[in-house]
């Protein structure tokens, strides 16, 4: 009997799946900056002693709610990756659910950043 020749198993791509890790990666991406930025400009208010003006302290307030933001995201990000304690949603209404919250978190998180940057710029006489 002739010896038949064995083909390679071709390797199958769940395409939603490879997206959705690169939805991730972006996310991931995005926040590490985010937090850096974040830190960054804490430790300036308290450097200069911004912090200690009354619109040093609502700028500080609006960075402390931004960080908290920015766990939040973590958080999320972790759900998502299924390395969180609650396991990942399976639903696709479920999983965009929480990418439209990351996206919400996200760009508030923006906001209260921004009028830190305006903030930096008064102080500078901009």
């Amino acid at each position: 009997m002739p010896r038949r020749k064995r083909s390679k198993l071709a390797e199958v791509v769940d395409l939603a799946e490879a997206r959705a890790l690169r939805r991730l990666a972006t996310y991931r991406e995005k926040m590490g900056q985010a937090l850096d930025s974040n830190r960054r400009a804490i430790g300036r208010l308290c450097s200069i002693g911004a912090l200690f003006t009354a619109e040093g302290t609502r700028v500080g307030r609006d960075l402390l709610l931004a960080h908290q933001h920015l766990l939040r995201v973590v958080a999320l990000l972790e759900r998502l990756s299924n390395r969180g304690d609650v396991p990942a949603p399976r639903r696709p209404t479920q999983v965009g659910a929480l990418f439209s919250e990351l996206d919400q978190l996200l760009d508030r998180t923006s906001e209260l950043t921004t009028r830190t940057g305006e903030y930096w710029a008064r102080l500078r006489g901009d």
